[in-house]
């Protein structure tokens, strides 16, 4: 068996080289000849897969170690009995820890308090729902909104009733987005924060995506925070990636290259569920396990007091897990490079994106007297320890 794999995917060869021959490219440089002899292709979303990449090729499956697919011509698929598998859900966790660490900057460099605020979701799939969750641990309130799971639901009144129209959304504190891109039927999200969204907007929200640079249209965003000096955008997606709009990034209070899914458990969580869909498509009877691939060292230990505030307690460990201001300032830096180079450097900041643990790589430390703080670190993913 031959396979060609984005040598971004972590452990991919080690992984797939017991029984298969894994040739490595790079995702971006992934081409209709360099694939012609493959039964299997392994990619990421910098990949389209389509007719212009499969047509005449001999390849069997396709799996992307993604959570996304809309880079997948599904229905190309499907018509060339061509089978397929991507990695649903594993970097859930990882983008909302993104999305927290975010927030409680925000809420450091501006003083205000999560608890005091409303968030509105949009979109509460495998991501969404993930920080939605996060969010009730902590007591913050939020509207959701999903037209299609709402749709999907219908027949059971009393759920569907949490889903909230989009116009109520529109008046929350903090917005978040964590949708696929969609074009056509009824709930397109193809440049769904257009001029007439970000005029419904209270003037100081906060605006973060996480899901897809075309969710926004980037030229209305641009020309609104111009004359908007207070509110807030963070962007980990760009319309145009690699060659991103580097007037809209200086207009941003945080910016990083696509990598809110970056952490190390959700790569490798990844390569796992594309490693057992592969096994399953050929009935391989082989085996490989994410947890023996993860980084070694002893688990990183915060010891907090007392007397400190949940929500304080809630910040100093989401930052101290991880702060997204690191990722935050090497994208400051691309304006002062090269124009042609740009590109190169915002790949490079993924390609090369340093070791990143979720929330269940550290252990916290609390006085007994604290045990109800300790349940919510708890829910929110981290290792507690109570001590006497």
């Amino acid at each position: 068996m031959k396979i060609i794999a984005d040598q971004q995917i972590p452990h991919v060869a080690q992984a797939f080289s017991q029984f298969a021959e894994v040739t490595l490219c790079d995702g971006r440089e992934i081409t209709a000849e360099s694939i012609h002899e493959a039964d299997v292709l392994l990619v990421r979303s910098v990949t389209p897969v389509n007719v212009n990449l499969l047509q005449g090729s001999h390849v069997k499956f396709v799996a992307s170690a993604t959570s996304g697919q809309d880079h997948i011509d599904s229905d190309y698929l499907q018509r060339n009995n061509i089978g397929f598998a991507h990695a649903k859900g594993s970097n859930a966790r990882s983008v909302a820890e993104y999305v927290m660490s975010s927030l409680f900057v925000l809420a450091d460099q501006h003083d205000f308090k999560l608890k005091e605020k409303t968030v509105g979701v949009i979109g509460c799939g495998e991501v969404g729902s993930r920080v939605i969750a996060m969010f009730e641990t902590m007591g913050v309130r939020t509207i959701m909104n999903d037209p299609p799971l709402k749709d999907a639901i219908s027949n059971s009144a009393s759920t569907g009733e949490q889903y909230r129209d989009l116009r109520e959304l529109l008046s929350a504190d903090i917005i978040t987005l964590h949708v696929p891109i969609t074009e056509g039927g009824p709930y397109p999200t193809l440049k769904l924060v257009d001029a007439g969204f970000l005029d419904k907007l209270n003037g100081d929200v906060i605006l973060l995506n996480t899901s897809r640079g075309r969710v926004i249209d980037e030229v209305a965003l641009r020309v609104h925070l111009e004359s908007h000096h207070n509110m807030k955008v963070v962007l980990d997606v760009w319309e145009n990636e690699p060659d991103i709009d580097t007037d809209l990034l200086t207009h941003t209070a945080i910016a990083t290259p696509h990598i809110a899914g970056y952490s190390m458990d959700g790569k490798l969580r990844a390569t796992e569920m594309i490693f057992r869909s592969v096994c399953e498509f050929f009935k391989l009877n082989a085996t490989w396990q994410v947890v023996t691939e993860l980084p070694d060292g002893s688990m990183p230990e915060l010891t907090l007091s007392a007397d400190i505030d949940d929500e304080d307690a809630i910040q100093i460990a989401i930052l101290a897990s991880y702060d997204v201001r690191g990722d935050s300032a090497a994208l400051r830096c691309l304006p002062e490079i090269n124009i042609e180079q740009r590109g190169r450097y915002f790949d490079e900041l993924r390609e090369n994106y340093p070791v990143r643990r979720e929330f269940t790589a550290m252990m916290i430390r609390l006085p007994e007297s604290k045990k109800a703080l300790a349940e919510k670190l708890r829910q929110l993913g981290f290792n507690v320890k109570l001590t006497s």
